[in-house]
């Protein structure tokens, strides 16, 4: 072994220094007349976030942009899972001081949010909205029809629809999010916001001592005062009726226009068709106009019946609202209202004719909806069980038995009796679990259980954990599993009295037997070894490439700043080593004045050095680290060593880390071409493949070899879990590479062509954030069933030995794992279907627990009933993460193929055997699904199935999908767009999206289009010199440079554009790189790439699609 000693001599790293600028503060406290509102541009501030402190060693060369924003805690808080108070419920009688569930009645004021510590009553503010199911009941008869989103001519011109109106928006403050055991008041956030947020603020300050109780994975704590939001100015409580579902036998019949709930004093609709006097019909925007549309980010399709009309002649009509979320979808417990559902008839002619017949601002869009405030969601009411919220929405949920649609989702919220009825429906059955999943700030925190030498109640016979789905018998010495309904004894010290009701005395005092969610305290039985500490390891790579291009001062920058916010203590440790054609570890024993150099020059048959201090502690290290960072780039900056030994750097980390398990992340920056896991360059052959329509092209995007997947299984053994963070400008191979995030529980993040100017900030704010959030370690996770249906298959990144479990070195609130099930057995109608998710982690502070998620649904024979209650964004995201699996494995145009015909066989389904309407023009779409056309298109569309994108960017984007939420699935093919440069006319809650068709750029304007990983802003080739130096400071559209950076410059307009670009950041819990591009140039094409609803060479424009599948659909359905 060659040990070499250097003395590193301090220089100054590349500086990026970010935080709010101060003109951003009214962004987050309140916002001013001309700022964004967060009606149109919600945002929930992620849990305990503040507005950050000014950072006092700002870089003043630098600019705003790379300023402004952090993802991360402050350095006084504890991590996100540490707990903060003690065990509330453990065997024999309950505490004094447990927490007793609050009445809870279905006439009072809607629940609002906790404003106390578990077991205080949880009110809501006056103009909160709670979502309440309809009455429980008997199915219907399958000869009722569903409600259905129709294309119709409509008979009547006259006819008046209810005006779509809610209650008006209110100006919020800002969340100071407070520990899980202090009180807080909620902000009124907009229902149209991303449920997705992140701490974006810099503090400083000593880290303290773990805690001792229960928090949940929520952000982190700043503030230890309580935030109280003062009434914005002018707001006006408005309440809002909920649904109340059918009339009892012999009533009036039940109106088929849906109840809107009454207008709000002064509200306007976004973008939307003019406001009508009571008792005339809405009247469509004219022809030449930007429509009512939205994003799929800014608000929830609603629920009710809508009805695009036209006219005869092809002139647009009235159009019917939607219901809210006040009363959920009718029927979801088994009524159902007698519509008949009206339908738009068209001849199927070619697109052409069509398009001329057909408006295009009439068709259906992800309307952003006109309420501003909360919806509040409780997951059950008695034995009801209602449909959640769409996850696009903003709402505060209740666990009342069910875990939240946070953490876990199905795509059908009524499950089908037999497999004969779902493959009838052609509509997948699966869940999407994201079990560290941010909770909003005003929920209640999840509870911490402790059974103490026991360990958690469980079933003898399927091993399923106590939930409240379980039922006592016998006076409560014997419970019933809900899973396989065998019959338990029940453990002597946890025996109780049952109420007449059945449920035991102590219910509501027990959060096992009331909550949805929870966490227990592991007992050694769950335990291998003794639970691992948190162990980051830092690997940069320091070839000539990285080096001369930036990235590896920009890594050594952003780690230097990004371990200040780990917390100090025994179990926090840190190790560094640098990589190009050997590898270098660095001993930063304390006592040593300057950090050794360590080289290993062996890469075939890679070993660490003998040495023990190569992994410390954080604070014994914590100065020689710095120091290190700060020399690195300096040390290496004459280095001529092109290779990189990436297969071997990493092999060598996982060794040093081998005996603990922890977090190995990575800095690469070309291609591996030395030493173990070597790769050559498939680009050009792939390129030429693509080009030339190669039915074996796919075949590129698989691993060149399985050298690096063996790696891979390996690491997940040891509990080492592998991110990396590709800062390249030429083509690394990701189809190789990824295959160790993906098998160790980690991502990758790309930037290219990377950018020394505008990317640190990125690359900074997103290693902060993937320290810092709320995560697990050393992690097994297992999904039960009830007998009836069994697990399938699981999907997403992590490593599976045996067919029942998956195991994860690592788990973050970002990643999402898709479970699909089929039927092995036929279920009685009007029982319910539970499905628990059980999972094993390690905290931060190495405290083992088990997260168990219950969730129980009803099951129905009826297929309008399942229609009825599908959920749009998780079946969604079920097709997303089919197509990213798929594309390695299928031709490109096969895959389209399927992912058509999957949307085809839904909505011929639908119209086979629930639509009530028979004519061969009228296209039918369930109400629930009336968007999967749009968004199937845009997932045609996308990046991953496009023949024009490079083999790397197909490859990262395959990889983002696998793990991506179901929040942040529906942005990413249907991206948001809204005009800049009207922003100073525009009030505070009129920033509502742009359709995503050139029809309606202008060559005077400046638009902006982010899809939750990237951000693009598009400039007219016109555009008013005055706006231009407004906003980029260059006196002219010629002047713009290549590499955007966006800078706040003293202007209205400059600030409010930087408050929005801020705020999308914050929604998407992402920095968002900034593109620029400009009418003429070759990045106009990237731009119009995005315009999903255009016509482009291969593929069809949104009105020839729909034509296209109504055709399908007759075809199928045989329809003369």
């Amino acid at each position: 072994m060659l040990a070499l000693s250097c003395l590193l001599a301090p220089i100054s790293p590349l500086q990026i220094p970010i935080s709010f600028s101060s003109s951003l503060f009214p962004l987050l406290s309140s916002p001013p007349k001309s700022m964004a509102s967060p009606s149109n541009f919600p945002s929930r501030p992620p849990p305990n976030y503040a507005p950050p402190n000014p950072n006092p060693n700002q870089n003043p060369n630098l600019s705003a942009s790379m300023q402004n924003l952090q993802i991360s805690r402050p350095m006084g808080a504890p991590p996100p899972s540490a707990p903060t108070s003690r065990p509330i419920s453990r065997p024999g009688p309950p505490p004094p001081a447990a927490m007793s569930r609050p009445a809870f009645t279905s006439n009072g004021p809607p629940i609002g949010a906790p404003v106390g510590p578990p077991g205080s009553t949880i009110r809501a503010p006056p103009a909160a909205q709670m979502v309440r199911g309809p009455p429980g009941g008997s199915p219907p008869p399958s000869s009722n029809r569903p409600v259905s989103t129709p294309f119709m001519t409509n008979p009547n011109p006259n006819a008046n629809p209810n005006p779509m109106m809610g209650p008006p928006s209110s100006q919020p403050n800002p969340m100071m999010g407070p520990p899980s055991s202090q009180p807080f008041a909620s902000r009124p956030f907009g229902s149209n916001q991303m449920p997705m947020s992140a701490p974006f603020a810099a503090s400083s300050g000593p880290n303290p001592s773990p805690p001792t109780g229960s928090q949940p994975f929520m952000g982190p704590p700043v503030s230890q005062q309580p935030y109280m939001r003062p009434p914005a100015p002018g707001a006006q409580p408005v309440s809002q009726q909920p649904y109340m579902g059918p009339p009892a036998p012999g009533g009036q019949p039940v109106s088929q226009q849906p109840y809107m709930g009454p207008p709000a004093p002064g509200a306007q609709s976004l973008r939307g068709p003019p406001q009508s006097m009571p008792g005339q019909p809405f009247m469509a925007p004219p022809a030449m106009g930007p429509p009512s549309m939205g994003a799929p980010a800014m608000g929830p399709p609603s629920f009710g019946g809508s009805a695009w009309q036209q006219r005869p002649g092809g002139m647009p009509g009235g159009m019917m609202p939607g219901v809210g979320m006040g009363g959920g979808p009718p029927g979801m417990t088994g009524q159902q209202q007698p519509m008949t559902p009206p339908v738009m008839g068209y001849s199927p002619l070619a697109g052409a004719q069509m398009g001329s017949k057909i408006d295009p601002g009439q068709i259906p869009r992800p309307i952003p909806t006109a309420s501003s405030g909360l919806t509040y969601y409780e997951t059950r009411q008695g034995n009801n069980v209602n449909p959640p919220p769409p996850s696009t929405g903003e709402f505060i949920v209740r666990d009342t038995g069910n875990c939240s649609p946070r953490l876990m989702r199905c795509t059908v919220n009524q499950i089908p009796c037999s497999g004969d009825i779902l493959a009838q429906s052609c509509m997948p059955l699966a869940l999407m679990v994201q079990p560290f999943a941010l909770l909003h700030p005003s929920e209640e925190a999840i509870q911490l259980v402790d059974f103490g030498e026991i360990g958690p109640i469980r079933c003898n016979r399927c091993k399923a954990y106590i939930n409240p789905n379980m039922r006592f018998i016998d006076q409560g010495h014997r419970f019933v599993c809900n899973l396989c309904g065998f019959s338990n004894d029940t453990p002597r010290d946890y025996i109780c009295n049952l109420a007449g009701d059945g449920r035991r005395r102590d219910a509501d005092e027990r959060p096992e037997l009331c909550r949805g969610t929870v966490d227990f305290v592991a007992t050694k039985e769950f335990m291998v070894r003794e639970p691992m500490p948190a162990v980051y390891f830092f690997l940069v790579d320091v070839s000539m490439n990285a080096i001369q291009t930036g990235a590896a001062a920009a890594a050594c920058s952003a780690i230097s700043q990004a371990i200040s916010e780990l917390p100090e203590g025994p179990k926090t440790m840190v190790g560094f080593a640098t990589f190009d054609s050997t590898v270098h570890f660095y001993n930063l024993k304390s006592s040593q004045q300057q950090p050794l150099m360590l080289i290993v020059p062996d890469v075939e048959d890679v070993y660490t050095p003998l040495q023990t201090n190569i992994i410390v502690p954080i604070s014994e290290c914590r100065e020689a680290l710095e120091q290190l960072l700060e020399s690195i780039p300096s040390m290496f900056g004459t280095n001529r060593t092109a290779e990189s030994a990436f297969g071997a750097a990493i092999k060598a980390g996982f060794l040093a880390m081998k005996s603990t398990g922890g977090k190995l992340l990575v800095f690469q920056s070309v291609l591996p071409n030395l030493g173990i896991g070597s790769l050559a360059s498939r680009e050009a052959e792939g390129r030429a493949n693509s080009t030339a329509g190669d039915k074996e092209a796919h075949k590129l995007l698989q691993p060149a070899d399985k050298t690096l997947k063996t790696m891979a299984i390996e690491f997940a053994e040891y509990q080492v879990c592998v991110d990396l963070f590709l800062t390249t400008q030429t083509f690394v191979d990701i189809a190789s590479l990824s295959v160790v995030p993906q098998t160790t529980g980690g991502q990758i993040y790309y930037y290219y062509p990377f950018s020394a100017t505008s990317d640190p900030a990125k690359l900074y704010n997103d290693l902060r954030w993937n320290l810092s959030r709320p995560q697990g370690f050393e992690a097994v996770m297992r999904v039960r069933c009830s007998t009836g249906l069994q697990v399938q298959d699981y999907s997403g990144n992590f490593c599976k030995r045996v067919p029942t479990d998956i195991d994860l070195p690592a788990i973050d609130s970002d990643k999402t794992i898709m479970v699909t099930f089929k039927h092995d057995d036929k279920f009685q109608e009007n029982s319910e279907c539970g499905f628990q998710c059980a999972i094993l982690y390690t905290t931060l502070y190495g405290q083992r627990r088990i997260r168990v998620m219950n969730l129980s649904l009803p099951c129905s024979t009826v297929l309008g009933n399942l229609f009825r209650a599908a959920d749009l964004e998780t079946q969604f995201t079920v097709f997303l993460k089919q197509v990213g699996n798929g594309i390695a494995t299928s031709p490109l145009v096969q895959i389209k193929e399927q992912l058509v015909n999957n949307c085809i066989n839904v909505l011929g389904s639908y119209r086979k055997y629930c639509a009530s309407v028979s004519s061969s023009g009228q296209l039918i779409l369930p109400e629930a699904l009336k968007l999967l056309p749009l968004y199937t298109l845009g997932l045609v569309k996308s990046v991953g199935l496009r023949n024009d994108v490079r083999l790397d960017e197909r490859c990262y984007w395959a990889s983002h999908v696998a793990i991506i939420s179901t929040a942040l699935s529906v942005p990413l093919v249907y991206p948001r767009m809204i005009s800049v440069h009207d922003l100073l006319s525009k009030e505070d809650d009129d920033l509502a999206p742009v359709a995503l068709s050139s029809e309606y750029l202008i060559d005077e304007g400046i638009y902006l289009m982010e899809n939750g990983e990237d951000a693009l802003i598009y400039v007219g080739s016109i555009v008013s010199q005055e706006i231009i130096q407004d906003i980029f400071g260059v006196p002219s559209v010629d002047a713009l440079p290549n590499n955007l950076v966006l800078q706040q410059f003293d202007n209205e307009l400059s600030k409010k554009l930087n408050a929005v670009v801020n705020e999308i950041r914050r929604q998407r819990c992402s920095y968002l790189r900034l593109r620029l591009c400009r009418k003429g140039d070759a990045s106009a094409m990237l731009f119009h790439s995005y315009m999903v609803e255009d016509k482009s060479p291969g593929t069809l424009s949104y009105v020839e699609f729909l034509v296209h599948l109504h055709r399908q659909i007759q075809n199928q359905n045989k329809i003369v």
